[in-house]
């Protein structure tokens, strides 16, 4: 297998004068691909009519069953995530990158046979199963990289890289909704001719990110910096080992925090439209809350980069007390802003509390660094996203049931969102105690220090 041997991660290394600011946007040529997950509900209606074209067929998919392929998605980007973290980590970013490509691209070329035989498992094992792997194994393969090249700014390196994946349906939707037209007739919905282009170009879009990326040399450090003399509480110079790490109080009260704030996020975020219009009734149509999730995707990839940005500044325990104490507070002052009937009340609240849902996910790769070390963060932060697939299934249940409660048992659609926002806010409540047990890791968790420079050495 020579012939692949330009992955490995000796190969990788970055000579004398290589820009470590190349390796930012070779990130971001994977995570602006795998970011059109969150645009999958873009074929939803499609799909429901492969047979009947204008309209449903007694043979379609239903939405129920077509849900499921995004769940599954989901489900195997954290499983992934966790199982070949250390994979991902030992092998270098290249080789992961191409990993992801192969799986991603080829996840979207096995669902446009699915589409052409119209058998929906074919899909849920192409997208759903194979394109979740590519999800899990693109999502963390940049993170340590970028947490190498920028020691002095982690927060903001991994900020630009997760900002990707936030905008990444920016890109997807029109050009989905575009391929869709294009392909379409009279006879044919062009569901399967989309999935071909789209798997080919994200392939090659994400095989450039792959080449380009660079791990910087043993002993590397940016021009001028040098670590402080006296580092703050919370960072640690030393390394954990993954699996050492996991039997950590510290990461099961990160993984909390984590979970918390995205459960609270992603609830909303997905009934944002039905909620914007349920809540003003007349004053807020399909076309404006439409607007309205657009502009929260705009805020979910700006809060990415700026609050990881603050959190190398302010520290990150403290940015995620930013986020649960504002957050708790704006949870708390939603139903207000119905009872007041003030729609601009109403999506201020909601565009901060997304930008901090966006945040959480791009500031977590630093506190994760700060409390293990470098050399197995991205393994770390593999098992960690499994909070994002547990918050992935908590925040919409919650959020969706009690809405069905309130209204079965009589409550108006304007007022049946009170009792989740405050749930949302006392889930926030909960997180910031997490986040307030969070202490440095203790030294017998630490790994020796001569074992961990031959360990690099070696790789």
């Amino acid at each position: 297998m020579r012939a692949l041997s330009f992955l490995d991660r000796y190969r990788t290394v970055a000579g004398p004068g290589f820009s470590r600011w190349m390796v930012p946007p070779a990130a971001l040529c994977i995570h602006l691909c795998i970011g059109q997950a969150y645009a999958f509900s873009v074929f939803n209606l499609p799909m429901t009519r492969l047979l009947g074209i204008t309209d449903s067929a007694p043979g379609d998919w239903k939405l129920t069953d077509l849900g499921w392929i995004f769940t599954l998605a989901i489900f195997f980007l954290g499983v992934s995530a966790a199982v070949f973290g250390r994979w991902v980590e030992e092998g270098g970013p290249r080789r992961a990158m191409f990993a992801s490509a192969l799986c991603f691209g080829g996840g979207f070329l096995i669902s446009a046979a699915g589409v052409y035989v119209h058998d929906i498992w074919i899909i849920y094992l192409g997208y759903g199963v194979l394109g979740g792997i590519g999800l899990g194994l693109g999502y963390i393969s940049p993170v340590s990289t970028l947490i190498k090249w920028f020691p002095d700014r982690p927060g903001m390196a991994t900020g630009m890289a997760i900002m990707g994946f936030g905008g990444g349906a920016l890109i997807a939707s029109p050009l989905s909704v575009w391929l869709l037209a294009h392909f379409s007739t009279p006879r044919h919905v062009g569901v399967a001719e989309t999935f071909i282009v789209l798997g080919v170009v994200y392939f090659i879009f994400m095989m450039v990110g792959a080449a380009i990326v660079r791990v910087p040399a043993p002993g590397w450090r940016p021009a001028g910096w040098s670590p402080p003399a006296r580092q703050p509480k919370l960072v640690t110079s030393a390394n954990v080992y993954v699996y050492r790490a996991l039997r950590t109080p510290q990461f099961w009260l990160i993984w909390w925090v984590l979970c918390l704030n995205v459960t609270a996020g992603i609830g909303v975020l997905g009934q944002a439209s039905a909620m914007s219009q349920e809540m003003f009734p007349g004053k807020v149509s399909a076309v404006a809350a439409a607007g309205f999730v657009g502009l929260m995707s705009l805020f979910n990839m700006a809060g990415r980069f700026l609050w990881a940005s603050a959190s190398d500044l302010i520290g990150r325990k403290n940015t995620y007390f930013c986020f649960f104490i504002l957050g708790t507070v704006l949870y708390a002052l939603v139903p207000t802003a119905g009872r007041l009937g003030s729609v601009a009340f109403f999506v201020l609240c909601f565009l901060i509390i997304i930008s901090m849902y966006g945040g959480g996910f791009s500031t977590i790769p630093a506190y994760l660094r700060d409390m293990f070390g470098t050399r197995y963060v991205g393994a770390i932060h593999g098992w960690l996203i499994t909070a994002w697939s547990a918050a992935g299934v908590l925040g919409p249940v919650l959020v969706n049931y009690i809405r069905a409660y309130e209204i079965a048992h009589g409550v108006p659609k304007a007022d049946a969102y009170n009792v989740t926002m405050y749930l949302m806010a006392t889930l926030l409540v909960i997180g910031f105690f997490c986040n307030l047990f969070i202490r440095p890791v203790h030294e017998r968790h630490h790994m020796p220090a001569v074992r961990d420079e031959a360990t690099v050495a070696a790789q």
